[in-house]
């Protein structure tokens, strides 16, 4: 697909209702796909600031490019759904994109990346009425917790009021926790190691009132191999995410595809690996994620 910047513009400029329309006009389904499965591109990083991919700085800077690499990522088969904020989400409810798709509104970007405030990761992104409103399918939140900052109690506790929201309305949410540091340069690392990991699932899955609606979404560990006991430390069903884009694709693509056969992981959420691989070929890079499910 070609993506019609000027439409979009005169849609949004002439009829902003149309998005709302678009909407309430989207075919629906349900959350897994038939084999209890979930397959979901991401493409939330713009609002954190967090343009690059690999060693370019500004990747996901053109929205159009953008646009078009999610369009082509959402028609390949196997792909339930994408993951973003509600600028990309109003213009594929415009693009026509989403009929039959999982919907996943990203709830909290304040925590920009790079800023001194970064774990204060307040919720400027969708909320739980929003994403009610407009019959979207699930919400995903991050939860980074530096033992050292106090802005990550600010963001535990939003984290845990966001889950209750949710779940009084019966709407999945996604908790992304890492417990994370920052190095001798003042830059936010997330910590990979079994341990830690294991951690940040036995405090991500306490939050909130009820856990029904709680989804997990983790990291693969540094040692994969540690996957099978970090995950026993919980029931709440998991989907892993992609991670930062490296030079080892197909070791990326053999991690996920142990860990995917483990009891409480469901599927996978992925998103810069996919759309900006490094051979350019966004359509090969789905279809071989699909193909770990």
């Amino acid at each position: 697909m070609t993506v019609d910047v000027c439409e979009l513009v005169r849609l949004r400029s002439h009829r902003p209702e149309a998005i709302a329309e678009a909407a309430a006009r989207r075919t629906r389904r349900p959350l897994l796909n038939a084999g209890g499965r979930l397959m979901i591109v991401a493409a939330d990083h713009p609002a954190r600031g967090a343009l690059g991919v690999g060693g370019r700085a500004m990747a996901m800077a053109n929205r159009a490019d953008l646009l078009e690499r999610l369009c082509l990522a959402l028609s390949r088969p196997g792909v339930d759904g994408v993951l973003a904020t509600a600028d990309i989400l109003d213009d594929l409810l415009l693009l026509g994109a989403l009929d039959g798709k999982v919907v996943l509104g990203s709830m909290n970007r304040g925590g920009l990346q790079g800023a001194s405030f970064e774990l204060d990761d307040r919720f400027t992104g969708h909320r739980p009425e929003d994403i009610e409103r407009l019959g979207f399918d699930a919400g995903k939140l991050l939860l980074r917790i530096d033992y050292d900052d106090p802005g990550s109690l600010t963001t535990m506790e939003s984290t845990a009021r966001a889950v209750d929201a949710m779940a009084a309305r019966k709407l999945p949410v996604f908790v992304e926790p890492f417990i994370s540091h920052r190095d001798e340069r003042g830059r936010l690392r997330n910590d990979l190691s079994a341990e830690a990991v294991t951690k940040s699932i036995a405090i991500a899955s306490g939050l909130g009132g009820s856990s029904a609606y709680t989804w997990l979404k983790v990291p693969v560990t540094d040692n994969p191999d540690d996957m099978a006991e970090v995950m026993a430390t919980s029931t709440l069903p998991a989907v892993l995410l992609g991670g930062e884009v490296g030079d080892d694709q197909d070791g990326a693509y053999e991690k996920w595809r142990g860990a995917l056969q483990l009891p409480t992981v469901c599927g996978l959420v992925v998103g810069r690996s996919l759309l900006y691989p490094a051979d350019g070929d966004v359509a090969a890079a789905v279809d071989t994620a699909v193909g770990l499910l």
